[in-house]
């Protein structure tokens, strides 16, 4: 029998994926506070190498859950950097991206840690009955849509904070900002994600509970 070794887990090509993708986003962070479009396009090519990983993962049989932790840490860790400079940048709302990040990151921990603890072996397997999540995770095309509106939401945000990117004219718009314009049209996108984060959270809470539940009853009737 072939033995696969750790070393080779580090480096299945969907993993090296994941670790451009880390390079690409501490770049757009050097760049971040004077070049928007620079950023916008190192920013952008992160999240694109995020729905190629997964793509070669399958390809080559080569999924694993430290590249599933990855992934995720990743994600998580961009669009938190991305909001510090929002905070930075439009402190009046502060208060509302720090509540967002909040939900950002427990949701998914908790969403990812319930599904092992539980005894499942993927955090995208979810049950018919929670349509809303079975729809995000179960098909590729909306998960990827989705996240890419929320991604671009608040890069359309970041691009706002830059006054010189405002006189672009729009057909029977007029003199618009290229970042305003950007976020009405992934708004819609973005506060669907908002809500699966919502539902996600009370789901993890939930299963969590239950596997407490269980476990409490099994300790008091041993």
């Amino acid at each position: 029998m072939k033995r696969v070794t750790p070393a080779q887990v580090l480096w299945y090509i969907p993993n090296q994926i994941g670790y451009s993708r880390v390079i690409t986003a501490v770049l757009s962070l050097f760049l971040m506070q004077k070049h928007p479009l620079w950023t916008t396009g190192v920013y952008g090519v992160s999240c694109l190498l995020d729905a190629l990983d997964g793509t070669m993962a399958r390809k080559y049989g080569q999924t694993s859950q430290f590249g599933a932790v990855l992934d995720m840490v990743t994600d998580r860790s961009t669009t938190t950097c991305l909001m510090c400079f929002l905070c930075i940048k439009f402190p009046q709302y502060a208060p509302v991206f720090q509540l967002l990040v909040s939900l950002d990151i427990s949701s998914h921990y908790m969403h990812m840690y319930a599904t092992l603890s539980s005894g499942g072996t993927s955090h995208k397997n979810i049950e018919k009955e929670q349509w809303l999540l079975n729809l995000y995770y179960s098909r590729r095309s909306v998960l990827f849509t989705v996240c890419a509106f929320n991604e671009m939401f608040y890069v359309a945000l970041y691009l706002y904070a830059f006054p010189q990117l405002k006189h672009y004219n729009v057909p029977f718009v007029g003199p618009t900002h290229i970042g305003g314009l950007l976020a009405v049209l992934c708004l819609p996108g973005y506060v669907f994600k908002q809500i699966a984060n919502v539902v996600q959270l009370k789901r993890a809470a939930i299963l969590m509970a239950t596997r407490d539940a269980e476990l409490a009853t099994q300790a008091k009737n041993s």
